[in-house]
């Protein structure tokens, strides 16, 4: 429990806000003794006053009895203030150390959960586990001494109407509990239709390029639809619910009220009671009902908070990326850049148990050589990168650069020794130097001008509003081809001395694609590359091209090498010349 996410928030808000927890301490006690004066109040009226011809102090009372409610309504506004307060900050702590971990964690807990899933554990989960503070422990506490306070109140009035009151208790607490535990479990099933259906947009949004360009908006919606169906059926148990118990509730209240004002009249005198002290029993008995009911409702937050504090902690508990070596520096990995050597010992990786991505890789790239990894969709090309920049752990096995392993190279020095252009070009909110050194202020200005000027942007930058600090909310500024080139800018303003490039050409038209490719000629110059290609143009180019099969290196080679000796090397060149002359 000591190592419990949760629990080291909580315990840390409550200790960093003494002053706090007084405050609640004093309006809680206020709120539930203040909450019991009213019917001894209303006793004395009626009892001293209104039965009597005496009228003496009938004013005072009257006041003190309005007096009396105004301090409950502040002692309640104060509590509910002051939850509000501590709920915030105990949701700020959680939320501060989850994202500490998301730094953390593996990168293989994104390729088994989706950024909705994700987004759900963060906001709705901890919402829940905060509202277990507030509305469930503290909720419960409080109306467990109102409970407790009203029925030491009746019994003071009369032994007997006390006994039937706890008789009667039960039957309350069993008929709130079973309307509200059908009522949350229809309240579970929406909270996961409704997670379901927030996902379903997201991936809708973030794919709908594809889903347009392949015509499947009919069967997005037709999932879409499905979804809704089923959300609408849980929330009209839960609307139907909240339609039947209210009525059950005050039916039984005004039984109960109507069997205690039967007993105590002149015919009958069981209860032996004043018409004052009926009085004041029919205002605490009504005064009962509700923290009966916020007792079902509490008990059914925490349960709801528990299922989010296990969803929270199996988060917090997630397989974290090895500790790096912090004293590890680029310079001590590569010396010199013309004596970089990048080795695959009997690498291996799997993604999920059971499930072989690459096995068995051995390669050695000597300093400044041009490799290109081909292979059929789905042969692990793409993992292989992820490795190579120490995004993944490999399974088994490892990759070196000059016998270090890229695992262990801390992230900040990373950028200094390996460049990666993705096809994807992912945009992030900022100035258009910004989208070159990321916010690095190890990147000076005068590095930013020299890689916007190496791809061929500053004269089109110029010309945007406000140069190299225009700030870009969308990527409508930029062509796909110009994305491509920041891109490369991106990766080469740290003048790394080796280069991973995936498909960057795989969305160009000939022409942009000449013009990208001249560039990373030029980039290429006293730089280790590795690249992913289905471009003949690319091939070419390269020392040594490594087909993957199956997860293994099925053959390398020079270019020239594999056309001699490899028939599907073969069939793939005659195939690329066929697309590239068409």
């Amino acid at each position: 429990m000591q190592n419990s996410l949760v629990f080291r928030s909580v315990t840390k808000v409550i200790k960093r806000n003494m002053g706090i927890n007084v405050l609640l301490i004093f309006s809680i006690g206020g709120l539930v003794m203040a909450s019991l004066i009213p019917p001894q109040i209303l006793k004395l009226i009626i009892d001293n006053n209104l039965m009597t011809s005496n009228n003496i102090g009938l004013l005072r009372l009257a006041i003190a009895y309005m007096a009396v409610l105004l301090l409950v309504g502040a002692f309640d506004f104060i509590k509910e203030a002051v939850l509000a307060v501590l709920g915030q900050k105990i949701t700020k702590e959680i939320r501060m150390g989850m994202m500490e971990k998301l730094e953390k964690i593996n990168a293989r807990f994104f390729t088994a959960n989706g950024s909705g899933a994700v987004v759900s554990r963060f906001i709705n989960d901890v919402d829940a586990v905060s509202s277990m503070f507030t509305n469930g422990v503290v909720g419960m506490i409080i109306d467990c001494f109102k409970i407790i306070g009203i029925i030491i109140s009746i019994y003071m009035f009369s032994a007997g109407l006390g006994i039937i009151i706890l008789l009667i208790l039960p039957a309350i607490y069993f008929i709130t509990r079973t309307f509200q535990t059908r009522m949350l479990k229809a309240q579970i099933n929406n909270r996961v239709l409704v997670s379901k259906v927030n996902n379903h947009i997201a991936e809708s949004l973030k794919n709908i390029q594809m889903i347009k360009s392949f015509s499947k908006e009919s069967y997005m919606e037709e999932i879409y639809t499905g979804y809704l169906l089923k959300n609408y059926k849980t929330i009209e148990k839960v609307n139907f619910y909240d339609a039947v118990f209210p009525p059950i509730i005050q039916i039984t209240r005004a039984v109960v009220i109507g069997a205690i004002v039967i007993l105590s009249s002149e015919q009958l005198n069981y209860i032996g009671i004043s018409l004052g002290m009926v009085a004041a029993s029919i205002e605490l008995i009504s005064n009962l009902f509700s923290p009966v009911e916020n007792l079902g409702m509490e008990l059914q937050n925490i349960q709801q908070a528990i299922s989010g504090i296990r969803r929270v902690e199996d988060f917090y508990v997630e397989p974290e990326d090895d500790r790096k070596n912090n004293e590890l520096q680029a310079h001590d990995i590569i010396p010199a850049r013309e004596d970089i050597r990048l080795e695959f010992n009997d690498v291996a990786f799997k993604y999920l148990e059971g499930s072989v991505v690459l096995d068995k890789i051995n390669l050695v790239i000597k300093p400044q050589e041009k490799v290109t990894v081909i292979g059929q969709t789905g042969v692990g090309k793409t993992t292989l990168f992820k490795l190579i920049m120490g995004l993944l752990k490999p399974s088994k096995g490892s990759i070196t650069i000059n016998g270090f392993n890229v695992y262990d190279i801390p992230t900040r020095e990373k950028r200094k020794i390996i460049g990666y252009v993705d096809q994807s070009i992912p945009m992030i909110k900022g100035t258009v130097a910004e989208q070159i050194s990321h916010k690095d202020d190890n990147i000076t200005r005068e590095e930013i001008e020299y890689a916007l000027a190496y791809v061929g942007l500053t004269e089109y930058v110029a010309s945007l509003e406000n140069g190299i600090d225009t700030t870009i909310n969308s990527g409508a500024l930029f062509s796909q081809g110009q994305k491509q080139l920041l891109a490369i800018a991106r990766a080469i303003v740290a003048d790394p001395p080796i280069l991973l490039l995936d498909e960057i050409t795989a969305n160009l038209d000939s022409i942009t694609e000449e013009k990208i490719v001249a560039i990373l000629q030029k980039a290429s110059q006293a730089r280790t590359i590795l690249s992913i290609s289905h471009r003949l143009s690319s091939i070419i180019t390269s020392d040594t091209v490594v087909i993957l099969e199956n997860g293994t290196i099925k053959k390398s080679g020079s270019p020239a090498m594999l056309m001699k000796s490899d028939d599907w090397y073969r069939s793939y060149i005659a195939l690329e010349k066929l697309t590239w002359s068409n």
